[in-house]
């Protein structure tokens, strides 16, 4: 055989090779386009959106895309040409395209350029892509263009992104709903709790489902889905109990098996739950109603484990449940427990983190409490008080008639002897002319009868005359009590006839009452509650209302041991004397006075009507 035929002949191991197919860039580039039309995740969808935008911009060397993942942080979702390969030069140009939303071009290590831009929708930055490039002047300016044409398909993972938690976020809500619905149609704890954890076997197909109340030493099982009643003291009850202190205790889910974001929470008492009854997954959720952890629901699964999507779900029912079951659970206490929750409720705002304010009000009162418990202050009584004249001399009407003039009225000044009101004398004034009549024809028979000597006719007329002359005077005398006059200086207390000239008065009626205007007594109207208080010659402070600028000195001269009834209390009438009178006082002015008694503690002094009140309430309502 010759070289050229054995040349010619295939070899045994290439008759068994496979065939090689030639990868041209026009077949990588299809191929590319391929997976990224039909990625089936976001890794890939970002991989091959990278690797496309890297293989247009020529000369680029390598590619990083940054994607936001929770709230502030950006992590690589993309490495070009592959995953291993060393980009983090690149993360300070990212860093400054993500700072100042807007497209940068800077200088990069080797003499090489970066380009980055960032990636935003509806004006929130969702990450930023940079490219390392071997190009410089338009080449970069052009990369920039094709970066800002390429985001517009990372837009469609976004809003892919946003709709499924979207959807996600109303399907939780619409359960809650579903639930808090399922709650309110029971007016009772137990029937609501039995309600509530069915409905949610039913709708995350779980064995049983359990509700439980938080206590201070622990939690108490409530409800147990499809079971209107169960033993308390079961092996089973306790196991579930303790799961939910577990949770209780950490106050956050709890979850057989876990995730990894609750791998590091303690979860002994539920795996021992799931060993007890079967269960290969088990979650334990607190129920919370706004600070504070009211409840827990504990969900037992035998087939999928819970995944993080239902972790979620099962914390949104945990929020909106919560206020339903503490209202439920405040609602059913007796009056001890609500007094003992408000005293839990008020501890825990005083000696809480919170409430700042609250706490200086605390501070502020137990203070002010302090030292009211140490301060003393004058005890002084108070009373109602009135000033009167020393002496009162009352103007009465001296007979039947009418009010003819009125010229004074309370409150003048008058002089002794001043004419205060007259009354119509017409009829007297003629009484008076007809007995002067009379007298004068008595008299001058008497001369006749002396004339003729009669002696025994002389004596009757004298008689007649002498009683002729008694009624003229006693007229004279009504006449001129028609003139009512003060009796002394002083000041008109009480009276105003002016608006009843031509009015009948009655005999004795009193007209008008004149004080003098020097030596004054204040009459004071003391409390039957504070006469224990008051002795003779005790002294005080006297306030008018006329003159509420100044204070007056008073000193007890007289307790009188005679209540009368005022305003519906009885009250003493107890005299005082001014020590040191002023022009201005007037009788009939009215205010308050203070007897000073000894010094006392303040806080007695503020109570002691509260505990002079509370001992007579105790007394009349005790056998």
């Amino acid at each position: 055989m010759s070289f050229a035929e054995d040349a010619s002949r295939p070899s045994p191991a290439a008759q068994g090779a496979p065939k090689l197919r030639l990868v041209t860039p026009q077949t990588e580039e299809a191929s590319l386009w391929a997976s990224f039309a039909g990625a089936s995740d976001a890794s890939e969808f970002c991989t091959a959106w990278l690797a496309i935008q890297c293989r247009t911009v020529p000369d680029a060397v390598s590619g990083l895309l940054l994607l936001q993942e929770g709230r502030a942080r950006f992590t690589p979702a993309a490495i070009w040409p592959d995953r291993a390969r060393d980009v983090t030069h690149l993360a300070r140009t990212a860093q400054q395209a993500l700072a100042e939303k807007r497209g940068i071009v800077a200088a990069g290590r080797d003499g090489a350029s970066e380009v980055a831009y960032p990636l935003e929708l509806d004006g929130q930055v969702h990450g930023a892509v940079v490219l390392e490039l071997r190009a410089t002047g338009a080449a970069l300016q052009a990369a920039l263009r094709q970066l800002h044409w390429g985001a517009g398909w990372l837009e469609t993972l976004f809003r892919r992104r946003r709709a499924g938690e979207d959807a996600e976020q109303l399907r939780r809500t619409a359960l809650a709903l579903d639930v808090v619905a399922v709650a309110g149609e029971h007016p009772r704890l137990h029937a609501a709790a039995v309600a509530v954890a069915t409905d949610l076997a039913t709708r995350l197909e779980c064995r049983r489902v359990c509700l439980g109340l938080a206590k201070r030493r622990g939690a108490k099982l409530v409800a147990i889905s499809h079971a209107a009643w169960f033993e308390q003291k079961a092996q089973t009850v306790a196991a579930i109990e303790s799961a939910m202190e577990e949770a209780l205790d950490q106050d956050v889910p709890v979850l057989v098996p876990a995730l990894p974001e609750t791998s590091r929470r303690i979860s002994l008492a539920a795996a021992e739950l799931g060993r007890l009854s079967g269960a290969n997954a088990v979650a334990t959720v607190p129920l919370t109603s706004g600070s504070r952890t009211v409840g827990v629901l504990t969900f037992e699964r035998e087939g999928a484990p819970f995944d993080a999507s239902t972790l979620r779900l099962l914390e949104a029912v945990g929020h909106a449940l919560g206020p339903i079951v503490a209202a439920k659970a405040d609602s059913e206490k007796l009056v001890t427990g609500r007094i003992v929750t408000a005293l839990g409720d008020g501890l825990r705002a005083v000696f809480g983190p919170r409430r700042p304010a609250l706490k200086l009000a605390v501070a502020a009162a137990i203070g002010a409490t302090a030292w009211l418990a140490v301060a003393t202050g004058e005890f002084r009584v108070a009373a109602r008080a009135a000033i009167e004249g020393s002496i009162q001399r009352a103007a009465v009407a001296p007979f039947e008639g009418f009010v003819a003039t009125a010229p004074a009225r309370a409150g003048d000044v008058v002089e002794e002897g001043q004419l205060l009101a007259t009354l119509d004398d017409r009829e007297l004034a003629l009484e008076a002319a007809r007995w002067r009549a009379e007298r004068d024809q008595q008299q001058l028979r008497y001369q006749e009868a002396l004339g003729r000597q009669d002696r025994a006719q002389a004596r009757m007329l004298a008689a007649q005359v002498r009683q002729t002359e008694a009624q003229l005077a006693l007229v004279e005398g009504k006449l001129e009590r028609a003139r009512i006059r003060a009796p002394f200086r002083g000041v008109v207390v009480s009276g105003d006839l002016s608006q009843q000239l031509g009015a009948p008065v009655e005999t004795g009626r009193v007209l008008f009452e004149v004080a003098p205007l020097e030596g004054f007594r204040v009459v004071l109207r003391v409390d039957e509650r504070d006469m224990r208080y008051v002795t003779e010659g005790q002294g005080g402070r006297l306030v008018l209302t006329g003159l509420s600028g100044q204070s007056f000195p008073v000193r007890v001269t007289k307790v009188t041991p005679v209540a009368n009834t005022q305003d519906g209390r009885n009250v003493f009438r107890v005299e005082a004397t001014v020590t040191d009178p002023d022009a201005r006082l007037r009788p009939g002015m009215e205010g308050v006075a203070k007897l000073s008694v000894d010094d006392q503690p303040l806080a007695w002094i503020w109570t002691r009507s509260l505990v002079d009140w509370a001992r007579m309430s105790l007394w009349t309502w005790l056998p």
